[in-house]
């Protein structure tokens, strides 16, 4: 099997995995995270109604000035703190961390990090 085949297939069932276990609600999104090489992207997901409720990314104007890089761990904590204030302003406290097939580390720690110290709970 292609290398690239057998990385893909086990990155689909690892987010499967964590994906069947978590479902967002009105009062508890599903909050998912999405890294490149060079940017990191975060979103709330409302799956009862199937919208999204709130997103930030390096791709944003207010995260984009506050850093030099957006694939590092300081772009991820600046999209960490301003996806927290955007769900405070929209009167969501607690979410459902969703890391998708990527591992609670390095970049994905400090986005959790950042959030929790934000006012999100987890």
């Amino acid at each position: 099997m292609d290398k690239n085949k057998k990385l893909q297939k086990q990155r689909k069932r690892r987010s499967n995995h964590v994906r069947n276990s978590l479902k967002g609600t009105d009062g508890h999104p599903r909050l998912c995270v999405q890294r490149s090489l060079k940017h990191f992207a975060a979103q709330l997901v409302d799956d009862s109604k199937g919208h999204t409720v709130v997103s930030a990314s390096t791709h944003s104007k207010d995260v984009k000035s506050a850093v030099s890089q957006g694939g590092n761990c300081d772009a991820a904590a600046a999209v960490g703190k301003a996806i927290a204030e955007k769900a405070i302003a929209a009167g969501i406290t607690q979410v459902k961390m969703d890391r998708g097939h990527n591992r609670y580390h390095g970049r994905v720690k400090a986005f959790a990090d950042a959030a929790r110290e934000a006012g999100l709970q987890f």
